[in-house]
């Protein structure tokens, strides 16, 4: 079992944080944790841009619209935390 150093941010605690980082809630020191492993692991980087392109694309939605029935599938999925 590998873990991390004290000041190394892990993967989960990104998936963790995600949200108030990209709400910019989260501590300075935090953030600046969360930004140098953004820096060393392709695969969150890759996660937080996934999850700014969906809060941008949610964000343009209008309330009253009617979303199709795939987005719907697809928010109910990432509601309940299912791929």
């Amino acid at each position: 079992m590998t873990t991390e150093p004290a000041d190394r941010m892990a993967c989960i605690e990104v998936v963790e944080v995600v949200s108030d980082y990209l709400e910019r809630s989260l501590g300075v020191e935090e953030s600046v944790r969360l930004e140098a492993h953004l820096v060393i692991c392709e695969g969150c980087d890759a996660y937080v841009a996934q999850m700014r392109a969906t809060v941008a694309a949610l964000g343009r939605l209008d309330a009253g619209a009617q979303a199709s029935p795939n987005l719907e599938s697809v928010l109910a999925a990432f509601r309940s935390g299912r791929p």
